[in-house]
């Protein structure tokens, strides 16, 4: 049996499983492409730089990520995909703070 039809027949067996390997591998995904979205922005400005876009993605990739890994009961990876978290929400919340008393 061919590695196609392996997967797609343990897929059908247990879809469950399948969609949270889904949402493990969007999760790592979306936190990956916040490196190509900061190396661009750089590379635009001529200086090194963290957009905006980054922290989001750092905060929507790490919850995916996050949510994977609780139901995979992987404790020491939840530590360290949980901890983190907080900080690229408080970022975002500087980051609109600072907007905000700008317009001001």
């Amino acid at each position: 049996m061919g590695f196609m039809s392996h997967w797609y027949q343990m897929a059908m067996q247990n879809p469950y499983d399948t969609l949270w390997t889904g949402v493990g591998f969007l999760g790592q995904a979306i936190f990956g492409v916040r490196f190509l979205i900061q190396w661009l922005k750089s590379e635009q400005e001529g200086r090194s730089v963290i957009p905006i876009a980054f922290w989001y993605c750092s905060l929507i990739g790490g919850i995916a990520s996050f949510s994977y890994v609780i139901h995979q009961q992987a404790w020491p990876l939840i530590i360290g995909q949980g901890m983190p978290l907080p900080i690229y929400a408080r970022n975002i919340w500087l980051i609109h703070r600072e907007r905000g008393t700008r317009t001001a």
